[in-house]
């Protein structure tokens, strides 16, 4: 029954059997994001009250607890191996680009430590980073358990990426619009049902948890009328300059400093968030607090510019020194103080003419996401379920199309993502046609019409198997396929030479194809990458040492248009 599955999702046509696995990825990944939240909770009691306000603790507390965090992290960090360092969001595309969706295990594990003293010790980084990492793990791991075909984990990975965002936020669409914007960037009817089950399915969990309503309880605020516009345009032209410095900065320190050990690497960033919290204690932590006060208007306008510019340095130093930690949150803290100091401008200019600053705030959270992960979909449909305000859609709409073409076309700066695995010397292909590959296990274009036959073969042997009218010949040396032949070559072979004996099927006149081993778990991107890589026009495809079939360059072209 389980072969019979792994055949099945190997075809484009699987959706029932992958939205049901999406299902068990959406409880994993809520489980994993409940247990990290208690974890991280449960350490930040120690020394922080019930509001988690770093401002109720003293000054030397707020420089000393993130410094000894850091230095602490990156102690740690310094005994692991530097494939077990990659961590986070971009781990997890790199891993779809280069590896097929198989995230390790104990990379998840690091990961899942990591992040929670680095978030318990008040470093300004994000929970949903993490999140997403754990997410995708969770659906990486089930099925490479299961043995799953490599074309079904991106999917997979996929439901684990929407259900760790649904269940953070408590945002279950907007996780379905981040999986397919930002790490798939795709969308396709085969990837819909099953994420937006587990997106569902983890979210539901959470809820259960710590109730359904949304993250920020702010109260009903609209736009006041159409002149308000053009303000909105100006905050979006300003965060998008925000979002292009943070997107350079996070590159600046990833490749600052690389010649320095990872502990004093990671301890600088540790120091960076500790100096800066002696001004602005709200630098400090996720910054949901800080947000909701900014979106209730409790805020000065001094404070709302220093927190910006803090939280911007502190973030980008504290992730690009490798500190374990997420960027989400953290740019939500941005865009709500620039767009509350922006309402907060607007107000004293034309008092009573504008709307709320708390308004701008909310339009601020979403524009800076969306210019900073080049995502404005997701980033809208999460500030819209993180509020529960639907007024904030028609002027989000405006700024955040302003604010992402100003950060890629004006500043030419790509996703902060995308950005980052640049840095690594790594490209992510996104292309239609290498999606479509991914998506294809190589089984779905096996052809087992083959026999196998070994290199040196009697004529009787070469007999016996022509009667089964075989289209390949698999050569075998030393139990290993080396190459294959058309039956029809070998046919003419022993029709020319009546009285030879034995063969050489290396020898004897034929239009061989080399071949390599491939597993059958492989998509049929990895497929057509080896062939290139080893300019092959076939491949043996096998499950252990027993040969399935063999797919060669023109099986392939029959199916897709492959570019030239």
């Amino acid at each position: 029954m389980l072969e019979k599955l792994r055949r099945r999702l190997s075809t484009t046509n699987a959706l029932p059997q992958l939205t049901l696995l999406g299902l068990v990825v959406g409880l994993l990944a809520g489980i994993t994001v409940i247990l990290f939240r208690e974890s991280i909770e449960t350490l930040q009691e120690l020394y922080l009250s019930s509001e988690h306000d770093y401002r109720d603790i003293s000054g030397i507390q707020r420089f000393w607890i993130p410094v000894l965090g850091a230095l602490f992290l990156g102690i740690c960090f310094h005994f692991l191996p530097k494939t077990l360092r990659q961590i986070g969001v971009v781990h997890v595309m790199e891993r779809l680009a280069y590896h097929q969706g198989k995230l390790p295990l104990q990379n998840a594990l690091v990961q899942f430590f990591g992040a929670i003293t680095a978030v318990a010790s008040g470093l300004s980084l994000g929970r949903e980073g993490p999140g997403v990492h754990l997410g995708a793990a969770s659906g990486s791991l089930l099925g490479q358990w299961l043995r799953l075909p490599n074309s079904s984990l991106s999917v997979l990975v996929a439901c684990g990426v929407a259900g760790a965002i649904g269940a953070s936020f408590n945002t279950p669409l907007a996780g379905v619009i981040f999986a397919m914007e930002v790490v798939l960037m795709e969308y396709t009817m085969a990837s819909f049902a099953p994420v937006i089950l587990a997106s569902v399915t983890a979210t539901t969990l959470t809820r259960m948890m710590y109730g359904a309503e949304p993250a920020f309880s702010v109260p009903a605020m609209h736009l006041g009328s159409a002149w308000e516009l053009p303000i909105i345009v100006a905050m979006a032209f300003i965060i998008a300059i925000f979002a292009a410095t943070f997107i350079s900065l996070m590159r600046f320190f990833s490749q600052s400093l690389s010649g320095w050990p990872i502990w004093a690497r990671m301890t600088l960033g540790g120091v960076a968030t500790g100096v800066l919290a002696l001004f602005v204690p709200e630098v400090m932590g996720v910054g949901y607090v800080t947000v909701n006060q900014t979106l209730l208007g409790e805020l000065s306008l001094g404070l709302l510019l220093a927190l910006a510019l803090a939280k911007v340095v502190a973030t980008t130093a504290g992730l690009g020194m490798g500190l374990p930690g997420g960027l989400i949150a953290p740019t939500l803290v941005i865009g709500a103080a620039v767009g509350g100091a922006t309402g907060l401008i607007a107000n004293n200019l034309f008092p009573g003419e504008v709307s709320n600053y708390g308004f701008y705030a909310m339009v601020g959270m979403g524009t800076m996401m969306a210019a900073t992960l080049q995502a404005p979909l997701a980033a809208l449909l999460a500030i819209l379920e993180l509020t529960g305000n639907p007024n904030i859609l028609f002027p989000g709409m405006l700024a955040v199309v302003v604010a992402t073409l100003l950060t890629s076309e004006l500043f030419g700066r790509q996703s902060v993502f995308l950005s980052m695995m640049r840095a690594r010397g790594l490209d992510y292909h996104h292309d239609p046609f290498t999606q479509s590959l991914r998506r294809t296990g190589v089984m779905s274009v096996l052809d087992n019409r083959f026999q196998i036959l070994p290199r040196a073969s009697s004529r009787e042997a070469v007999e016996n198997t022509l009667v089964l009218h075989p289209r390949w010949i698999v050569i075998c040396e030393e139990s290993q396929p080396i190459s294959m032949l058309p039956g029809a070559d070998l046919a003419q072979a022993l029709s020319n030479d009546v009285e030879q004996t034995d063969f050489d099927l290396m020898a004897i006149p034929a239009m061989r194809k080399e071949l390599a081993v491939i597993s059958s778990r492989v998509t049929m991107h990895h497929a057509l990458s080896l062939m290139q890589e080893q300019q092959l026009d076939a491949l043996a495809v096998v499950e252990g040492k027993h040969v399935l079939g063999v797919v060669s360059l023109t099986d392939i072209e029959a199916h897709y248009r492959v570019p030239g």
